[in-house]
């Protein structure tokens, strides 16, 4: 599991890299309407909002990483076995984390940039 620091020192990594490259754009935020819509955000990578969404995903992400440990734990062999309400809940709670694991997989990939705009760019 990742430390608060190791978050904390990836996400200063990340804005720095976001601001030497210029990237800039609609960011895909880690949270939905309540409708279930995606959120964006127009932003240069800075900022309150980018700065929040950013804590927001270290946080979906290290809950992820706990609940996944747990279902470890719940499937080795000798454990004790679950009941069938307990089995639902921790799938339920696994597809939501999931869930938010591919919002964040997608927000990020969103904001890498295309190499060969780069080397247009370069040219």
């Amino acid at each position: 599991m990742s430390s608060s620091r190791s978050d904390a020192d990836r996400m200063r990594r990340r804005e720095l890299y976001d601001a030497a490259t210029g990237v800039a754009g609609p960011r895909l935020l880690p949270w939905t309407t309540p409708d279930g819509n995606p959120c964006y955000l127009s932003t240069d990578g800075r900022g309150y909002l980018s700065t929040l969404a950013d804590s927001i995903e270290a946080v979906q992400l290290g809950m992820g990483e706990e609940l996944l440990e747990h279902a470890r734990e719940a499937l080795a062999p000798g454990a004790r076995a679950l009941s069938a309400t307990e089995y639902r809940w921790l799938a339920s709670r696994l597809a939501e984390a999931l869930t938010d694991a591919l919002r964040v997989a997608e927000s990020r990939g969103q904001r890498i940039p295309d190499p060969q705009e780069e080397a247009a760019e370069h040219v």
